[in-house]
């Protein structure tokens, strides 16, 4: 049975394509969700007259996919998930995940379904993911799967670090105190800094 598309069909053509079909697929799928019309003489002479809006309805949703496959073409997303001490994840980063992702980081909203994982992302660090925005237009972005937390931990042990070389005594002042300096209890400024890098390396 000849149909005429009235949408994008996945697997089967885009609007105004005529294809053939099973009749039993037309009368129980395309037909009753009007998603497309028996090709009879009539119909086909209506096709012919709305070819050009289809045309220029086709370049736009190109032109569309093409910008948005050009802003996140070679971007990287970051992705923190719950993971063990050998970089394994509790669970996996799905399509929906990097979905958000997308839309959340760089504005561009993308049909879960159309993300090529290749396979299940299972581990930290860097993972290429292909998006198919369009038909033929595609990108690939890169995927940096991070520790839950890793982000703050490793700022908060920077700011230890810091706050150690700012209370070290400056070169010479060892002279000037004598012996007595290496004899007194912490500074109360260098008490607080041990109990964070402890914490840090707890969390960590």
């Amino acid at each position: 049975m000849k149909v005429i598309l009235l949408t994008d069909v996945k697997g089967r053509g885009k609007e105004g394509d005529v294809i053939e079909v099973a009749r039993g697929f037309a009368a129980n799928y395309l037909l009753p969700r009007k998603m497309a019309v028996e090709a009879t003489s009539g119909n086909l002479k209506q096709l012919e007259s709305r070819m050009h809006n289809i045309e220029r309805r086709e370049e736009a949703k190109r032109s569309e996919a093409e910008g948005h496959a050009a802003r996140i073409a070679g971007r990287t997303l970051v992705i923190e998930a719950k993971a063990g001490e050998e970089g394994k994840l509790f669970g996996s980063v799905t399509s929906s995940m990097v979905a958000d992702a997308i839309e959340s980081q760089i504005g561009v909203e993308v049909d879960r379904r159309r993300l090529d994982l290749h396979g299940h992302i299972k581990t930290i660090g860097e993972h290429t993911i292909d998006v198919r925005i369009y038909q033929d237009v595609t990108a690939e972005i890169i995927v940096n799967v991070v520790p839950e937390g890793g982000a703050l931990v490793a700022g908060a042990s920077t700011a230890a670090a810091v706050l150690q070389d700012e209370s070290a005594p400056a070169e010479g002042a060892e002279g000037l105190m004598g012996d007595t300096a290496a004899d007194t209890e912490p500074t109360v400024a260098e008490a607080p800094v041990a109990d964070a890098a402890d914490e840090n390396s707890d969390e960590a």
